[in-house]
């Protein structure tokens, strides 16, 4: 009996496979579209090498720096720019995923009005969030790098070049494939330029 129920189910979604490719085929474009609205105004091309206060280190000290200077430290690296906020649960949901990708690759936090250097270090602390941050007290450089809401991902690849940017909530495996793709894609070009 249960056998005749299964095989009645496969053979009515084998006769309805048209439909059900194309009701995924609209899912996808429908989700391409809404992502590609939210993502309208974030960076393309070269990143832009803005100035940078870390948070607070454990002796209290916050540190100035630029973008170009954090992505001097990982040479020959895709790196990833996470735009979060203390006050986004979204952002707590996503940190795990952040948590495991900083240990395979250089990610740089902004926090975005999140409070003062020694705030985002408690909360960073307190969360056990180990990559470093940069402070973005009143959302300025959010805005200036066109994030309007977080998370937000930014992945750069070795050359400078933002490859990819996401706004809102990004599967682990998809910041991963991004990050590969930009180490990986851009080497392959440079290979076939020069042969």
């Amino acid at each position: 009996m249960l056998t005749a129920r299964f095989t009645r189910a496969a053979r009515a979604l084998l006769r309805g496979w048209k439909q059900h490719l194309a009701t995924l085929a609209l899912a996808w474009i429908a989700i391409v579209a809404v992502d590609t609205w939210r993502t309208r105004d974030l960076p393309r091309g070269p990143a832009p090498d803005t100035p940078l206060v870390m948070a607070a280190a454990a002796d209290g000290t916050a540190t100035a720096t630029t973008l170009g200077d954090w992505r001097a430290q990982h040479p020959g690296r895709a790196v990833a720019v996470h735009f979060w906020a203390e006050w986004c649960s979204i952002c707590k949901l996503e940190e795990p995923s952040i948590a495991s990708l900083s240990a395979d690759w250089p990610v740089l936090g902004v926090a975005m009005q999140s409070g003062n250097a020694e705030r985002v270090a408690q909360v960073q602390r307190q969360r056990g969030m180990a990559w470093p941050t940069a402070v973005d007290r009143a959302g300025s450089l959010s805005r200036s790098w066109g994030v309007r809401a977080v998370p937000a991902l930014v992945v750069i690849d070795a050359r400078g070049q933002v490859r990819f940017a996401t706004s809102g909530y990004t599967p682990e495996w998809a910041m991963r494939l991004r990050l590969w793709w930009a180490q990986t894609v851009p080497q392959w070009y440079e290979l076939l330029s020069t042969q």
